[in-house]
């Protein structure tokens, strides 16, 4: 979008809206400390204050309300005032914390120390937390720089490492469950406390942090005219940038120590005060801190009525959820209306170098034979091991009767991670040839988490339902939640936009992401599902799969098969759009068969499965690297890769800590998150 220079603000307006969202702030925050599973009322407060109360009530006010509702000040003002600096310093108006990852690497620090044993106050937790935001920002601006600093590419880059982050911290609290107890929950963002002292510490800090943030706010206001106009003006381009951008770090990482990562709080707020005619930044600064208390605050009071606090400490649903229910839409609008600065060319988006491939039976043979081999240790590993001697007499059915029990027990599961990773790999390479971007995958473009939902949904709605309704649910879910993401990125026409932009169709699926899996989150909390048994799932695995779940990836193994034999049509889909219209081909209709055969097979998948990630980025643009761009060649093989990418992740998520599983998907976030970052940094100094 073109900068323009922030419009002077009458001050009967200013104090309007300042006025009145003061107000709110004041009734909202009132009504959260009256909420509780205590049953201590706005009445008992008013004796209590007027020096009539019991203890009883004392001790609850003092003990849980107050330092509840004061975290959701102090993480809010401190959110809102962040996401002012770092949106006025990249002049974004999607950038955020945690869009750009900041949140997420903050809570991986937090997390890295929670694994060492190190208990830390709340002041060096902070610090921790500090360095852990300022290297995700870095990371951020390392993938980011050269040529002209695009909104998308920001933004692709902020994504890319906030999923890397948040797979290497699931993965630590995998590694050692009893050091990281309790993370889990304050990961999804959190407003509890046992006491004063860390709201009050870190408050301090975020107190400290806001009375530096207004000294940025001229510079920040001339800067929204551009890099060269505010240098000419006598601003300190290289200076004022860093600065807003550690003093956004502070911010965010006493908030996620505090609190944990809560999403889109720092987004929205700054975001609708803008919408109030008030984008000054001496005005928008308070303004958003006091708005984005007032949302946290009131979202954390919906998570509680929704779902009462009990006695069970993880049955409340936390409040980053909510603000994830929240923010996903907002993101998903706001990314449809923002110039990402990847127009739509017409031209696909490819990563195939020129270089010489080897002949493509050769390099599907070795595919081949690599499956094989994975297939072979995975029956081997686990935790209970099979010698080689013992495998290859269970094999031929000679073997003990424990050994043959074993080898039956593993070769379902193994089957169904191959055809899994199979069909996952061949959808991501269906979703990347329509909307011509390799970094599309179905799990960042909302269709896993559509498919969550509506799995989710038939097991809440309809528990008796047949075996057949799960996958057919999650394969409505992903189909829906595709066409929405695409209906959505298309653009408005009386903009000038109506192309399919590649990187707005990853941000808006972010958003859909987002929205979706915040769905399932409330919906798992408010029944009272098997918490454990349901992360599990979401978090993807091959867990006591049987042969019945073979049934279950027919349907996605069908559309695989079409795809394939649908090469042509895929190949000229990257051409753009007049020349295979001029060619004969009906793109919108071929275009809308390819997408449902995409989101029929990520879909299927994860009603199999669950929500299993980046196999449909890693493998088809490995694929792409050993046998071309032709989809004829390119999609057997990426399933073939996709297969063995699965099978192994599922063998090395058994064997590391054996005899605990760790769930295939968060393997392959591992796996694949660094390989997200090296492809983003490649195509961009391509």
């Amino acid at each position: 979008m073109t900068p323009t220079a922030p419009p002077p603000v009458r001050r009967p307006r200013a104090l309007l809206v300042g006025g009145a969202l003061g107000l709110a702030l004041c009734l909202v925050a009132v009504a959260h400390l009256c909420l509780g599973a205590s049953g201590v009322g706005i009445t008992d407060i008013a004796d209590l204050l007027t020096g009539r109360g019991d203890p009883r009530t004392r001790d609850v006010l003092i003990g849980s309300r107050l330092p509840r509702t004061l975290t959701g000040l102090v993480v809010g003002v401190a959110l809102g005032i962040s996401g002012v600096l770092v949106q006025g310093a990249t002049r974004n108006p999607l950038a955020a914390p945690d869009t750009l990852g900041v949140n997420a690497g903050a809570y991986l620090a937090v997390v890295l120390v929670a694994f060492t044993g190190v208990s830390l106050g709340p002041l060096p937790a902070g610090g921790a937390a500090f360095l852990g935001g300022l290297f995700a920002i870095a990371v951020v601006y390392v993938l980011s720089r050269g040529g002209v600093l695009t909104p998308g590419r920001v933004l692709l880059a902020g994504a890319t490492v906030a999923l890397a982050a948040t797979a290497g911290a699931e993965f630590l609290q995998m590694l050692d469950v009893q050091a990281t107890r309790g993370l889990f929950f304050w990961g999804n963002g959190t407003l509890m406390q046992s006491g004063l002292e860390r709201p009050l510490t870190l408050g301090a800090v975020v107190a400290a942090g806001a009375l530096l943030a207004p000294l940025l706010a001229r510079p920040l206001d001339l800067l929204s005219l551009g890099d060269e106009t505010a240098e000419a003006m006598g601003v300190r381009v290289e200076r004022v940038r860093p600065a807003a951008f550690l003093l956004a770090v502070l911010l965010s990482a006493s908030a996620v120590s505090l609190a944990g990562p809560i999403g889109f709080i720092g987004l929205i707020a700054p975001v609708m005060v803008r919408q109030l005619g008030l984008r000054r930044h001496a005005l928008l600064m308070p303004l958003s801190a006091v708005l984005a208390a007032t949302v946290l605050l009131a979202a954390d009071a919906a998570a509680q009525v929704a779902v009462p606090p009990s006695a069970v400490y993880t049955s409340e649903i936390p409040v980053g959820v909510v603000t994830a229910l929240i923010g996903g839409p907002v993101f998903m609008l706001l990314a449809r209306r923002v110039s990402t600065g990847d127009a739509d060319t017409g031209a696909a988006v490819t990563v195939a170098g020129r270089r010489r491939t080897p002949a493509y039976a050769v390099a599907l043979g070795g595919g081949l034979v690599a499956l094989a081999v994975a297939m072979v240790v995975s029956l081997r590993v686990g935790d209970v091991e099979v010698g080689w001697s013992q495998l290859g007499t269970a094999l031929f059915g000679s073997a003990e009767q424990i050994t043959e029990a074993v080898v039956a027990y593993r070769m379902p599961r193994i089957l169904v991670a191959a055809l899994a990773g199979a069909c996952l790999a061949v959808a991501g390479a269906a979703v990347q040839a329509v909307v011509r971007n390799p970094l599309a995958e179905p799990g960042l473009v909302g269709v896993t988490g559509g498919a969550s939902l509506g799995a989710i949904l038939v097991i809440l709605v309809v528990p008796s339902a047949p075996a057949a309704a799960l996958p057919a649910a999650a394969g409505i879910g992903g189909v829906l939640m595709l066409a929405l993401v695409v209906f959505v990125a298309r653009g408005s026409r009386e903009a000038g936009r109506a192309g399919l932009d590649p990187t707005r169709v990853v941000l808006v699926g972010l958003g859909a992401a987002a929205t979706s899996m915040a769905l399932v989150n409330i919906m798992v909390v408010g029944a009272q599902m098997n918490i454990s048994a349901a992360l599990s799932w979401l978090a993807g695995s091959t867990y006591a799969r049987d042969y019945s779940a073979l049934g279950w990836l027919a349907l996605p193994a069908l559309a695989a098969m079409l795809l394939v034999t649908a090469a042509r049509p895929v190949n000229l889909m990257a051409l753009g759009d007049e020349l295979p219209r001029a060619l004969g081909l009906e793109l919108g209709r071929a275009r809308l068969l390819v997408l449902g055969a995409g989101a029929v097979l990520a879909s299927g998948t994860a009603a199999a499965v669950g929500a299993v990630g980046f196999v449909g980025l890693v493998a088809p643009h490995l694929a792409r690297r050993v046998v071309g761009n032709s989809s004829a060649r390119m999609v057997p093989m990426a399933a073939v890769l996709g297969a063995v990418l699965v099978v192994s992740a599922d063998a090395l998520g058994r064997w590391l800590l054996a005899p605990t599983e760790i769930p295939v998907g968060i393997v392959t976030a591992l796996l694949g998150a660094p390989y997200l970052v090296w492809l983003l940094r490649r195509t961009q100094e391509a």
